[in-house]
């Protein structure tokens, strides 16, 4: 697989906290990439980096060989990097198809209409999430979603830009054994429609039903990377992160 997305020792300072420390990394076209470490290790510090929410010091980002580390973010969603953020933010007051429209009106999303109109798009990134069926749920507002819809909103909204690469914040927070398996379900299916995902993620065992490939960052450096089962049983990322029984994941 050729490299899609090239992060090169980046780093950013946030005051006397190094948030990211000569980070890189090397996200290859079609994988699923996990993204683990502890709390305040630096992973949503990387992804505002990658999507131009935050600027890095020093250190470069290439997208397709090209260099987006200094371009607005959205520039860089037009470009075909679409993102999700740890906490579900919906238009309380809009509609949830109402909700997709919004990034629609994106220069991206025109550009991909291919005839199609902005109902039509936004029923179909809700149909590819399954927030419907059923078909009331189009209908409701952000508001009188439930978590595990507004989490799959958020991606549908995403989605709306036709991403070549989706970047998911804690896809799997806050949810129950049935809206984990669904969102386990959404997010295999857009694998396999060809999008490129990386996943920040901490609970391990769904994470690990979907990574081909992780990488843990600790203390805003990566620690270390490779197949699922190769980092469950690394001694500095048990030591850092999963525990003693780490490798218990594989059991």
């Amino acid at each position: 697989m050729q490299s899609i997305l090239e992060i090169n020792g980046i780093c950013r300072r946030f005051g006397g906290i190094q948030a990211v420390d000569d980070f890189s990394l090397d996200i290859k076209e079609g994988e699923i990439l996990g993204l683990i470490g502890p709390n305040g290790a630096g992973k949503t510090t990387l992804f505002n980096l990658i999507t131009g929410f935050v600027k890095p010091d020093s250190g470069t980002v290439f997208f397709k060989k090209r260099n987006i580390t200094k371009l607005k973010p959205h520039k860089i969603a037009n470009m075909g990097i679409a993102r999700t953020f740890q906490q579900t933010k919906p238009f309380k007051s809009m509609l949830a198809v109402e909700n997709v429209a919004v990034s629609l009106m994106s220069k991206r999303a025109k550009e991909s209409k291919n005839g199609s109109d902005v109902l039509e798009m936004a029923l179909k990134a809700l149909k590819r999430v399954e927030v419907i069926p059923p078909e009331s749920n189009m209908f409701k507002l952000g508001s009188q979603l439930s978590h595990g819809y507004t989490k799959r909103l958020d991606i549908a909204r995403a989605l709306a830009l036709e991403p070549e690469i989706l970047l998911l914040d804690e896809p799997f927070g806050g949810l129950g054994f049935k809206e984990m398996s669904i969102m386990n379900k959404v997010i295999q299916k857009l694998h396999d429609e060809g999008i490129t995902i990386v996943i920040i993620e901490h609970k391990m065992r769904e994470l690990m039903k979907l990574a081909e490939r992780l990488t843990v960052m600790h203390f805003g450096a990566k620690i270390a990377e490779g197949t699922p089962r190769k980092v469950a049983r690394n001694e500095k990322v048990c030591e850092a992160y999963l525990g003693k029984e780490g490798g218990i994941l594989f059991a």
